[in-house]
């Protein structure tokens, strides 16, 4: 299964309950991508709902069988023992996925950067885990020597990688991409109010069956508990939320952050402590969390404010949080608390 660990993303789902007579909500869940999905729904016809359900599960094991980095077979895994400076010949939709990957990359200055592994290995959050010690600068630059998105080209539906030991991990961005993809289906079983969550990746549609706005809380950055920082609704989109404070290390009194900048090859050091971005795509707000996350925090409002991004970025100050809101997301976003 696709496990995604790189990121851990926390938005929470407010379910509310139907007051209408014809309209109801109908809710099902399973597990998926090395996590859980959800999929709530809204409607009054006579809908076969088990069938549903298999079609939303069948659909996530093609996704995996083509994304995923722990099915040795699937296209991914195939494509990362493949021989270097070779076309590997993509199907559309990882190279779907691929691009829009590369793309944000490039918008973000390879702060989102699909070939990151190899750090994340060194530094001890990924399979291999923590390290013995802490990297030094020589096993830092050896290890960028096989990652960095100027190593992998993209023309159609040909990936090549110039290096031999690339690894491609779409774990930033394949969640999100599930989620738009079980979204399609719903809508074209011709359900218009919906809210589909893939391990904290979300988006929705329409409203609750009794008429009022799905809202969705973003958790409070913290560890000591489970705390909502913001409830807010997004009308027809969707959320992504990027965080460093569940998954980190300390040593001699510093703290070491999962999330690694592929241009350092070191961990992010300011003051960010979470990211949201609402997005009509499940797969863009995804990856642009996690860039954001990674982008010093006047790097990410720079980027938001010229390119019109809905962000909301919580920093640690003290013992408590600020906020900033981008004009996006003042706009997008309705406030609930």
């Amino acid at each position: 299964m696709l496990r995604i660990g790189l990121v851990i993303f926390s938005v929470l789902v407010l379910f509310g309950c139907s007051n209408a007579a014809t309209d109801q909500e109908h809710y099902f869940s399973g597990q998926t991508m090395g996590t859980t999905y959800n999929v709530k729904y809204v409607t009054n016809d006579q809908l076969d709902h088990e069938q549903l359900k298999q079609s939303v599960e069948q659909r996530l094991i093609e996704i995996n069988q083509l994304m995923s980095t722990y099915i040795d077979d699937s296209e991914l895994s195939l494509f990362n023992i493949s021989a270097p400076n070779s076309p590997y010949l993509l199907s559309q939709e990882t190279a779907f996925v691929v691009a829009e990957a590369l793309r944000i990359g490039a918008l973000s200055e390879g702060a989102l950067d699909v070939t990151v592994g190899p750090l994340v290995n060194l530094w001890g959050f990924g399979p291999t885990k923590r390290p013995e010690t802490i990297p030094t600068a020589s096993q830092i630059t050896q290890a960028k020597r096989f990652s960095g998105l100027d190593k992998l080209q993209l023309n159609g539906l040909e990936l090549t990688k110039t290096v031999d030991g690339l690894y491609l991990d779409l774990s930033t961005i394949a969640k999100g991409y599930g989620v738009d993809a079980i979204s399609q289906l719903l809508a074209d079983a011709k359900l218009d109010n919906f809210l589909v969550e893939i391990g904290g990746e979300m988006r929705v549609s329409g409203t609750k069956a009794n008429g009022e706005a799905w809202r969705i809380a973003i958790e409070k950055p913290v560890t000591t508990e489970r705390a909502v920082q913001r409830i807010i609704s997004v009308g027809n989109h969707a959320v992504a939320t990027s965080g460093d404070y569940r998954n980190y290390f300390e040593e001699a009194g510093v703290r070491y952050s999962h999330l690694i900048d592929p241009n350092t090859g070191y961990p992010i050091q300011h003051k960010t402590v979470s990211a949201t971005i609402v997005h009509p795509s499940s797969m863009t707000a995804d990856g642009l969390a996690t860039a954001m996350m990674v982008l010093s925090p006047e790097q990410a409002k720079a980027l938001a404010e010229k390119e019109n991004l809905a962000l909301l970025l919580v920093f640690k100050e003290g013992d408590g949080f600020i906020e900033y809101q981008s004009p996006a997301f003042q706009q997008i976003v309705t406030i609930i608390n």
